[in-house]
């Protein structure tokens, strides 16, 4: 008996795990500019009817896109971080707040400039935080690695 019920524990966590939504797929990239500097290249493909927070969303609700890099002595990060479309602005319909999301594909990029052209790597991660019309996921965080050569 405690093993069936051992195993309707098992599979009722595997099954609960396997409707979990992750509606937003990262993927990271280094493209090389010149000898020492890189474009790093964060892009988010969120599915149809997701959003995540602008870079510069300060509302009460929800939490903004957040990149952090861990410090390399070998390069200097150049800006901030800079995404490719503008952000839809709109009010929220529980709260009445001015809102700023992207949709779609959007895709993040951070110079980094190097103190001599050698080969290391950037590490780093993005926090976000995904909705859709009806309800909003935790903040999610996502690491990264990136080979600079």
């Amino acid at each position: 008996m405690k093993n069936i019920l051992s195993l309707l524990l098992v599979f009722g966590v595997l099954s609960a795990k396997a409707q979990v939504k992750n509606p937003i797929k990262w993927t990271f990239e280094a493209k090389k500019i010149d000898a020492k500097t890189y474009e790093l290249h964060m892009t988010a493909s969120l599915d149809p009817r997701w959003h995540i927070y602008s870079l510069e969303h300060k509302g009460d609700i929800g939490v903004a896109t957040t990149f952090a890099f861990t410090k390399n002595p070998l390069g200097e990060l150049k800006g901030v971080v800079k995404a490719s479309q503008k952000p839809v602005k709109q009010k929220d319909p529980s709260t009445g707040e001015m809102v700023a999301f992207y949709e779609g594909r959007v895709v993040f990029t951070q110079i980094i400039q190097l103190k001599a052209p050698v080969k290391t790597s950037i590490s780093g991660s993005v926090e976000f935080m995904a909705c859709d019309d009806k309800m909003c996921l935790p903040p999610s965080e996502k690491t990264f690695t990136l080979a600079l050569q």
